[in-house]
């Protein structure tokens, strides 16, 4: 049995710690542990790879907003810039010209009538939407560059990543916490907590409360696209109260019905009852018969209580951090979430460029579940 140890133990490889572990690494002795075999092979490898600002809770604005500068520049390592412009058209239908305004007030963006709308996506049905938001700013991010880079600055700073590790225990003794698989013992004063949809598992099983985070599962296909010659450059599609989207995809049209079924921790697998709806929805505002599904998946978004990202210490249990509960923003937020949970780590000051963007650090802190329970 291998017996080892470190400064900071990072549960899971996923954007959360990844990122978290590239700030850290050449700084603390870290591990990243890993379950699976592969990094990221539960919710970062299935994203739809989309920085919207306007998306998430007012608690993650400051995050995308602060981020945004990396994916634009980001350092050696990541082979240039993230993102690809991609505006974002968000539909609203007569019913929904009160949900289309409270979205003007926080993102930036033109108006569009229904004309323009048809322009910009000429497979619409007409009269489907009364009006609509062209969100400029928004763009595609290169999810595979991007984390495959900080795991790959990570192990250069000398971090290291064990993957396909399966079960391990979790004690705290004597002021340090140790984790134990089949063959192997692991120790350090800190953990943090990156485990996605199962961090209320390890909580648990590194005896802290659980704080109900809800994992919720979301369905994707992919079919045949439109044949028409500006199809890669079309927006992204988006019903203002988020009950679908579609968009353009490695040469493929995407459609998701934006589905948020309750689900245990688990390896997703799309439902079909949810496969249907994601077609009937599409059907409803776009004519392009789809003959055949190329490809279909699902993946887990996990969700605090009021929808905030948990990023701190734990009130509970010295050396324990959570950075977990992301909420379908932790691939568009990852650079300044791991920025900032980095500073908290290392005992530094939160960083300007995260409050010059607006962020109050204590919008994402355990204890503001804490102290609700």
């Amino acid at each position: 049995m291998t017996n080892s140890s470190a400064d900071i133990i990072v549960l899971g490889a996923g954007i959360a710690g990844a990122s978290l572990a590239a700030r850290l690494a050449g700084r603390r002795r870290v591990v990243i542990v890993e379950r699976e075999d592969l990094a990221g092979y539960h919710t970062t490898g299935r994203s739809a790879a989309m920085y919207i600002p306007s998306y998430g809770s007012p608690a993650t604005a400051p995050l995308t907003r602060a981020s945004r500068a990396f994916f634009e520049a980001p350092p050696a390592g990541f082979d240039g810039s993230l993102l690809r412009p991609r505006p974002v058209l968000h539909l609203a239908r007569e019913g929904q010209m009160q949900a289309l305004e409270k979205l003007c007030r926080r993102a930036k963006g033109m108006g569009v009538t229904a004309a323009m709308a048809h322009q910009l996506v000429p497979i619409l049905r007409p009269g489907i939407a009364a009006g609509g938001l062209l969100e400029a700013d928004a763009a595609d991010i290169d999810v595979a560059r991007l984390h495959g880079g900080w795991l790959r600055q990570a192990k250069e700073l000398g971090a290291e990543l064990r993957l396909g590790t399966g079960d391990y225990r979790i004690e705290r003794r004597n002021g340090l916490w140790w984790l134990q698989g089949e063959a192997w013992t692991l120790r350090a004063p800190v953990i943090v907590n990156a485990a996605g949809a199962w961090a209320d598992v390890v909580a648990a099983a590194a005896g802290l409360r659980p704080f109900g985070l809800e994992p919720r599962q979301r369905t994707v296909v992919l079919v045949d696209p439109p044949e028409h010659p500006d199809f890669g450059d079309w927006p992204i599609v988006k019903d203002v109260e988020e009950r679908f989207y579609f968009r353009p995809l490695s040469q493929h049209l995407l459609i998701t019905p934006a589905d948020e079924a309750p689900s245990p921790p688990c390896d997703a697998r799309p439902d079909p009852l949810d496969i249907a709806c994601a077609m009937t929805r599409f059907d409803a505002v776009a004519d392009h018969p789809v003959r055949t599904i190329r490809h279909k998946w699902a993946g887990l978004r996990t969700f605090a209580p009021d929808r905030a990202p948990l990023v701190g210490w734990s009130p509970e249990v010295p050396g324990f951090f959570w950075h977990a509960a992301l909420g379908g923003i932790g691939i568009q937020t990852s650079p300044a979430a791991s920025r900032l949970a980095a500073a908290m780590l290392l005992d530094e000051q939160t960083p300007t460029e995260l409050i010059d963007a607006g962020l109050q650090a204590e919008t994402l802190s355990p204890e503001r579940l804490a102290n609700a329970a």
